[in-house]
């Protein structure tokens, strides 16, 4: 008796200590993702925006295979799969980081880590549309506030400006959030089929060989960069790209997609105050209130996923 009790306390210290672990590293992840905006920011002042996503993402491509080689040498992509992970790569890595780079080029990194908070309010229409996923109204609420939330984040001291670079990036910001969501929604149509770091490393692939043509329009721009821009580059690639990834991924094995969700809409935060401190750029307070209205959809949309949840496991309790 006290072998089990023994054994069931350390069971729980353990799965205390994968805890902690687990916020910890989340919070790692969420903190270097809110600084790639600092970096995209000062790469593409040297380098065109599309050659420096090709940049990272060839580099990314190398780890990744490499990796791929080692964990899964047998992972084969399905003939029947290759348009959707085809697809998924054009969406998450092509068009994505082009409208992305040429945003945050336009406008600010601290107009980009606002827009961001929009890319799972994107999702859960997106997912009502295409999947018929059930609609709530605390859903509905949650997309109201957010739709609002984004209006606030793009305009210019609470007016649009058509004529502005920066409302033209921050129209391109959220193409990019778009193009995102649709990513998100094709890769939960391959779960389940493929590990996390197959589908990464061929979408990854994909998503660089299609920047390649793209690459070639921004020939006469193309210069010699700084040690500086390329370090920001790489950070982009192994950072952002490779290792950030591989800690989510074990994030998601112990901590609830909820509360990861809300960790991620830390991320538009830690972007805000690095392009305040590091570049000096200025946010309006409007754009701000935008950014927390956003922030609160996602809690909603979080309280209405763990109500949906405890339902559904009273429902089951009662078929007993």
């Amino acid at each position: 008796m006290q072998k089990n009790i023994l054994s069931y306390k350390n069971s729980i210290h353990f799965y205390k200590q994968k805890q902690l672990l687990a916020n910890l590293v989340m919070i790692v992840v969420v903190v270097l993702w809110g600084l790639s905006f600092i970096s995209i920011k000062i790469a593409v002042s040297e380098i065109p925006p599309t050659t420096m996503a090709l940049i990272r993402f060839a580099i990314a491509s190398l780890l990744l295979s490499i990796l791929l080689k080692k964990v899964e040498p047998n992972a084969k992509i399905s003939k029947t799969d290759l348009p959707k992970m085809a697809a998924g790569g054009i969406l998450g890595i092509t068009c994505y980081f082009y409208f992305e780079n040429i945003g945050v080029q336009l406008s600010t990194a601290v107009n980009a880590s606002l827009i961001v908070t929009i890319v799972p309010i994107i999702a859960i229409s997106l997912d009502v549309l295409f999947f018929k996923s059930k609609i709530t109204p605390l859903k509905l609420m949650a997309v109201g506030i957010a739709l609002i939330g984004t209006y606030l984040s793009i305009t210019a001291n609470g007016k649009i400006e058509f004529n502005s670079n920066h409302f033209l990036g921050n129209i391109l910001m959220i193409c990019a959030m778009v193009s995102w969501a649709l990513y998100t929604l094709i890769n939960k149509s391959l779960q389940g089929r493929y590990s996390g770091v197959c589908m990464t490393t061929y979408q990854t692939i994909f998503g660089t060989l299609c920047l390649v043509p793209l690459s070639i329009l921004e020939y006469s721009e193309w210069r010699l960069f700084s040690l500086l821009a390329f370090w920001h580059v790489l950070f982009l690639a192994i950072g952002c790209s490779v290792i950030c990834y591989l800690l989510y991924m074990y994030v998601l094995k112990h901590l609830d997609v909820a509360i990861t969700t809300i960790y991620l809409s830390a991320v538009p935060v830690i972007g805000v105050v690095s392009g305040q401190y590091f570049l000096k750029e200025s946010v309006f307070p409007i754009q701000m209130i935008g950014g927390l209205l956003t922030i609160l959809a996602i809690v909603v949309v979080n309280i209405d996923i763990v109500m949906q949840r405890r339902n559904m496991n009273c429902e089951n309790c009662n078929d007993y």
